[in-house]
């Protein structure tokens, strides 16, 4: 799970790098000042694929029931909290949905695309166009990566507090460093896999992304 402890956080940091956990030293982890999400409760019909619904489970903390996670990694749906209360919870691989054409009106992606190898953006973004309905919505949210302080940085850590309607999460990511990705990087994949760009949020070191496929 993405804790809120420092040495945790740093640990997550090293995940997809070269070198093991106890490998990378402090001064190779670059840590951003804290990032402040609001994330207000959304309209949406129907079922929601959430991209990387495990975790804290913010998004189905919001819609419960409406909520389909998926996760690469069992370990973090099962350490969903309590408080989120997602229809299901599917180990599955955002670049091989396992669902049938146009199955979702929505779809969100909670900072999970900075855990996926920027080459595999596309194909993600190409399945997610797949599975929704015509119309249907498409709603991420990613940090903006800043440029390295030092040559030395491999990873990056991002602080966050996450103020939902009902309750705020204090969490961490810490992931290897995508510097220089930001918005326009995934306005573009969206573009070329068929979204329309409905509305751009950009923020204080991230940015929300609303997007719609054609009908």
């Amino acid at each position: 799970m993405k804790k809120p402890v420092l040495s945790a956080i740093l640990l997550a940091a090293c995940a997809g790098l070269a070198a093991a956990p106890h490998q990378l030293k402090p001064e190779q982890i670059q840590k951003h000042t804290r990032l402040d999400v609001v994330v207000p409760d959304f309209p949406a019909d129907g079922l929601i694929l959430d991209i990387g619904g495990g975790g804290e489970g913010v998004i189905a903390q919001l819609k419960g029931k409406q909520v389909i996670a998926i996760d690469l990694s069992k370990r973090e749906l099962d350490e969903v909290p309590a408080a989120s209360d997602p229809l299901l919870k599917i180990v599955m691989d955002a670049r091989d949905l396992k669902f049938v054409d146009r199955s979702f009106a929505t779809s969100t992606v909670f900072f999970t695309f900075m855990y996926i190898d920027p080459a595999d953006h596309a194909k993600v973004f190409q399945e997610i166009h797949r599975v929704l309905k015509p119309g249907g919505r498409l709603l991420v949210w990613d940090p903006v990566f800043p440029r390295k302080d030092d040559s030395d940085r491999v990873a990056i850590l991002f602080p966050l507090r996450i103020t939902l309607p009902r309750t705020v999460v204090n969490t961490g990511y810490g992931v290897p460093f995508r510097e220089g990705q930001g918005a326009d990087h995934f306005v573009g994949l969206a573009k070329t896999a068929g979204f329309q760009i409905v509305s751009r949020k950009d923020e204080q070191g991230w940015f929300m992304l609303e997007m719609k496929k054609g009908d």
